[in-house]
């Protein structure tokens, strides 16, 4: 499964890239403008800088909510860089919208996906990734994980190679049940990623380890 960090936050990023794991970065307005980042000169020359720290993907969502407005969005901010993906509301014109890049090329990461027939239309229309919003399903005492395996049982019966990348992902469980259902990505916070790497069998562990090195020393 591929790590993606949810994040505007270019020291995250680094962090997170520092670990060695991280396979992508996936951002929004609202991370944005958390960062400070506002303006669209500042907007564009930010992903530009995260594009230089990561490897992999780097979503770049659209303002606009109508066809030309996001295409036109879509063609500048993938100019930028060729690891950018453009990524587009599931509406009816960001369905039309992913076809069109999708014929052109270009990637894209239908967000905000939160049923199995969103998922379906935005494979194909060619998606790149399809994210169904784990988290804010919780929210309302629905269940996101069935909502991924139920996404993964159609895209293998039609071997779509739209890719699931699980969003709002908020803790440690969320990343380890995604790895469990075949998700093909995650994306969520620091502390969620960093949360995979404690457990405190292994901070006894190691506290006894040391212990006993000091005694013979």
């Amino acid at each position: 499964m591929k790590f993606f960090i949810d994040t505007a936050n270019l020291e995250q990023i680094k962090e997170a890239q520092a670990l060695g794991i991280l396979d992508g970065v996936t951002t929004n307005p609202s991370l944005m403008a958390k960062e400070g980042i506002t303006g669209e000169t500042n907007i564009i020359n930010h992903y530009k800088e995260i594009c230089e720290l990561v490897d992999g993907d780097v979503s770049a969502e659209v303002i606009s909510t109508d066809f030309d407005g996001m295409v036109r969005e879509g063609e500048a901010l993938a100019a930028l860089n060729p690891q950018i993906v453009v990524k587009l509301p599931m509406i009816k014109d960001g369905v039309k919208a992913c076809k069109y890049f999708s014929s052109k090329g270009i990637k894209t990461n239908v967000t905000l996906v939160f049923s199995v027939g969103q998922a379906l239309l935005a494979a194909k229309a060619g998606a790149t990734y399809v994210s169904p919003f784990l988290g804010r399903l919780d929210d309302i005492s629905t269940d996101g994980m069935n909502l991924i395996s139920e996404i993964r049982l159609v895209f293998d019966n039609y071997k779509f190679k739209t890719q699931i990348l699980a969003a709002s992902v908020r803790n440690t469980m969320h990343i380890v049940n995604c790895a469990k259902l075949g998700s093909d990505v995650m994306t969520g916070p620091l502390s969620a990623i960093e949360g995979l790497l404690k457990h405190p069998l292994t901070d006894s562990g190691l506290a006894t380890f040391l212990a006993d090195y000091q005694k013979g020393n």
